[in-house]
Parts: structure tokens; sequence; C-alpha cells
């Protein structure tokens, strides 16, 4: 969506901050030995005390108010009975909807005493999500972001998913444009709008460069024992700095 009033901004920040208090508060709840069902319970009680519907089951009809994904689960885990380790990294994904206005946003944490390579690619991943925002301004090409998360992978000795992606947001979960950035296409000329209302989601790996389906038709994943981090913000595209709706 493009921003237009005073009421689209209000309306995005209120349910950015409502996304971004969601996922803080899970990760404080968070317990060695719960499952992701028992996690995401807590996620579905924040949203309801705040009004706000889960967006992945009001628009795809999605078996959970969260998304959870662990170690080798890249994004769209559904919740359920994987429980959670010492050592694990936990991705926790909250997108909401209150008053017809959505936001989405992601952080990754490791648990407890774990491997050192899951807090470089963390901070990988974040640092690639600051640079990524770096080069969000109205007119600037959306392949710039591409440019600035690889650059930040290669440099930290990280892989990029590169079917997972940013997106439109802002009236609905998907909007266009879709694809921010576009890996797949090398001669995108596509170039940021101002007022847009969009994601930016860098997701880095320990060496997979693509994400597969599993046979719950949500859930995708790289072979075991690799890890996946995903940071995320809902932003809107200004001729300087974006706004960050998610910030915590």
């Amino acid at each position: 969506m493009s921003v237009e009033s005073e009421k689209d901004l209000e309306s995005l920040r209120k349910i950015g901050r409502i996304v971004a208090s969601t996922v803080q508060e899970m990760f404080r709840h968070l317990r060695v030995g719960m499952t992701t069902h028992e996690l995401d319970q807590v996620g579905a009680e924040i949203l309801a005390r705040h009004g706000a519907n889960s967006a992945p089951k009001l628009c795809y009809g999605f078996n959970g108010s969260t998304i959870i994904s662990i170690n080798e689960e890249a994004a769209h885990a559904i919740p359920g009975n994987r429980r959670i380790h010492e050592g694990d990294l936990v991705n926790i994904d909250v997108s909401a909807e209150l008053g017809g206005y959505f936001a989405d946003t992601g952080y990754t944490r490791p648990v407890g005493r774990a491997h050192p390579i899951t807090h470089r690619l963390c901070a990988a991943s974040q640092e690639a999500l600051a640079e990524a925002l770096k080069c969000v301004k109205a007119g600037s090409p959306i392949s710039s972001v591409e440019h600035a998360i690889r650059k930040v992978a290669r440099k930290r000795g990280f892989s990029v998913i590169e079917n997972l992606a940013g997106h439109g947001v802002g009236r609905h979960i998907h909007e266009e444009p879709n694809y921010v950035p576009d890996f797949g296409n090398r001669k995108d000329k596509r170039r940021f709008k101002k007022n847009c209302v969009l994601t930016i989601e860098p997701f880095l790996s320990t060496g997979p460069r693509h994400a597969y389906n599993t046979s719950d038709g949500w859930t995708l994943v790289t072979p075991k024992g690799n890890y996946t981090a995903q940071f995320e913000h809902t932003i809107i595209v200004t001729d300087g700095d974006p706004i960050i709706l998610t910030a915590a």
C-alpha cells in the first residue's frame, strides 16, 4: 500500500508496535523444553490482548497464530509438538492485522549455550538488515538491497537464501511489490516508491542458498545440520531514511 493520510501512518505505527512487542514478549516466555505450539499460544494471547488478528491465520488459514522456525527450518514452520532445546536457533515471525492494517516482523536468537556460529549468523543477519535499510530511499533501485545483503553475507562467511525475500504489506499481509529484492532477476529495474509500505527481511544461512517445501505445504527447510537466521522490519519508504514501523 501507499501511505496517503495521517490515519494510515498512525494505524500502521500501532500494528507495527504490536507485532514487535509480541515477538519480544514471546522470546521472554521461551523456555527450554516447551513446544512451539506452547510458545505460539503465548503469541496468540498477546495478539488477542491488543485486539489484533494473526495475519497468516486470517489471510491463509494457517494452523497457528505465529510462525516459529528452528535450526534448519528457514521459514513458515507450523507450530506443533517440536520441543525447543538448549542450543537451538529459534526464529519468531509475527504478522498481524488491526483495523484493516497489517505489519510483519521477525527476529532470530540462539537458546542458552549455543554453538558460536549461531551467534555469528545472527549478528551477520542483523548487519545485513541494517545495511539493506540504508539503501531504501524513494527513487533508489530495489536491487541495491540485494547487493547490500550479499556483501555482508560474503564478508561474514555466510550464504543468502535466495528464494525468500521481503514484500509489500499494509492492507494485506502480502502485496506488491513482491520479492524485495528479487535475487532471481539480475536485470531488475524496479525502484522504491515514496510512501510505499513493505518489509525488508534478509535470510542468511550457514551454506544453503535455497529453502525447500516440506510435506506440510508450509514449512521451508534447508538440509539438517544447517542454520538460518532472519531479521525483518516493516517500513515506509521516504525521500530519506525509511520509517521503521516495527522497531522494538
